[in-house]
């Protein structure tokens, strides 16, 4: 059901209602409005909420930290159902660097206090003493962290928007990200993934037991589930090296179509130093070595399968073939790779 008539009206008066609360700090009026938007979030039609998505964003510095993270997911959902991402992303990406700030605080008093197991990052795992032991403001970037990173990936699944989040800010959140998954041993595997997707990179795919070399670009890739099954597309379905091609629906869940479908591994990803590339990795992994990353093919050790499809649903990803290298070229790579270890 779309709300037309009387049911739009109210899901936009509700709109109005809460920028109008939150402008005037009143707490109480602010969560009754959004308690309505949440009501008729699910319903509202996809043309109000790509008006309504920046509207919020634009009020995220101004809403108190707890209920700021529940705007946060909804602007994720608005861009989700059509918003402009990146009018969004900057209001979003400001309020997911002053949480990891918060939460790398509430580590760091944690390990001060005691130590021992953090809590999850979730409201109901905070009892009074852990609260009592790190601060309200501390636990509220804690238990707040992953709707920011719902927020965040929402946003990073555009690619308009991987490609313009500067480096400098993108590094600043990786950096965050990484201290506080030191000392807390929660993964925050989507954030961190998603903030490691490459968009349109140079990847040399080199396949030892033919010799034959491949410049290849990839874009919106979450990991190397996803690389693996493309690359055997790209080279095994295209005739040029030997194996078992993944089928067409294998290789299109890996592109833009819903679901996932069991395949099967055509390779052993490599480094040019030997080092074995993780199917569970992301292709970040992979070595950068003058100006391209570079991966080196060799068969597989034993047979591997897994689902194929995508670790981000939301992110259409591609593997495209720009050239087949020359046989002097490729045997110069080679020269230069080490056995897989």
């Amino acid at each position: 059901m779309i709300f037309t008539g009387k049911g739009r009206a109210r899901f936009l008066d509700a709109v109005v209602g809460f920028e109008t609360a939150v402008r005037q700090g009143d707490g109480e009026r602010s969560q009754q409005a959004m308690q309505e938007i949440q009501r008729h979030f699910e319903h509202a039609r996809d043309d109000d909420l790509a008006q309504v998505g920046p509207r919020l964003a634009a009020l995220l510095p101004t809403v108190p930290p707890g209920p700021r993270a529940l705007v946060a997911v909804l602007v994720g959902a608005c861009v989700e159902r059509g918003a402009d991402a990146g009018a969004c992303a900057p209001h979003i990406f400001e309020g997911l660097a002053e949480v990891l700030g918060v939460a790398k605080e509430f580590c760091a008093r944690w390990a001060a206090t005691g130590g021992g197991d953090l809590p999850d990052p979730d409201p109901a795992a905070l009892t009074e003493a852990a609260l009592e032991r790190v601060g309200q403001d501390a636990a509220v970037g804690w238990i707040t962290l992953q709707q920011w990173e719902m927020a965040s990936v929402a946003m990073l699944n555009r690619p308009a928007v991987r490609t313009t989040l500067p480096p400098e800010t993108r590094l600043g959140l990786l950096s965050a990200l990484h201290e506080i998954r030191e000392a807390s041993g929660d993964e925050f595997k989507c954030l961190h993934y998603a903030l490691l997707v490459l968009d349109e990179e140079p990847l040399l795919a080199l396949h030892r037991p033919t010799g034959t070399g491949y410049l290849l670009r990839m874009t919106g890739i979450g990991d190397n589930f996803q690389l693996h099954t493309l690359l055997a597309d790209v080279l095994v379905g295209g005739g040029h090296v030997p194996g078992e091609a993944p089928s067409a629906q294998e290789a299109a869940v890996c592109r833009d179509a819903p679901g996932q479908v069991p395949t099967t591994g055509s390779f052993n990803l490599v480094t040019p130093g030997g080092e074995w590339v993780w199917n569970e990795g992301t292709p970040a992994d992979i070595p950068v070595v003058e100006g391209a990353r570079v991966v080196v093919l060799d068969p597989p050790p034993y047979r591997r399968g897994w689902p194929a499809g995508r670790f981000f649903p939301g992110m259409a990803g591609d593997l495209v073939l720009e050239r087949v290298l020359g046989a002097d070229e490729v045997q110069e790579w080679l020269g230069r790779c080490a056995p897989p270890k």
